[in-house]
């Protein structure tokens, strides 16, 4: 019986090779893909420098959300996943996504500085508190 694999996508390039290596599990086992990002304000949000009065955050994540599926997978294998977006932390984002998934994946890093403070990459929390099973995708190594 097919499960479903959630990703973590953060447009980062480690979420980059989460996302491709969570299709290709996905292809082997007939699981379905789940392609999570999640966003929240930062808690200076208001003094932030230079942000536009009009910059809608959750309109740039699901920008990230797709042009991360357009750069890392086949139209094909795109068009078939399953994308959300929430508000809210993203780390707890994918863990409620992940509840009754029967694998999560996550890259090993996300984005530093502003933009982790919106989407941000959260493997060790996920690691810790995750209702299944998760993989860590790490970085480029002798390996590859």
């Amino acid at each position: 019986m097919a499960g479903r694999i959630v990703v973590g996508v953060d447009g980062s390039e480690p979420s980059q090779k989460a996302l491709r290596w969570a299709a290709g599990q996905a292809a082997l086992t007939g699981d379905t893909l789940h392609a999570v990002i999640g966003w929240e304000y930062p808690a200076s949000w208001s003094a932030a420098p230079g942000v536009p009065p009009d910059f809608e955050p959750e309109h740039l994540a699901h920008q990230i959300l797709e042009e991360s599926l357009t750069e890392a997978l086949a139209p094909d294998v795109a068009a078939a996943v399953t994308r959300t977006v929430v508000g809210g932390n993203p780390a707890q984002a994918l863990i409620d996504q992940a509840e009754g998934a029967s694998l999560l994946v996550v890259g090993d890093r996300g984005h530093a500085g502003f933009k982790a403070a919106v989407l941000g990459s959260v493997s060790t929390r996920v690691a810790q508190h995750a209702p299944c099973p998760v993989v860590v995708v790490r970085g480029e190594g002798a390996a590859d």
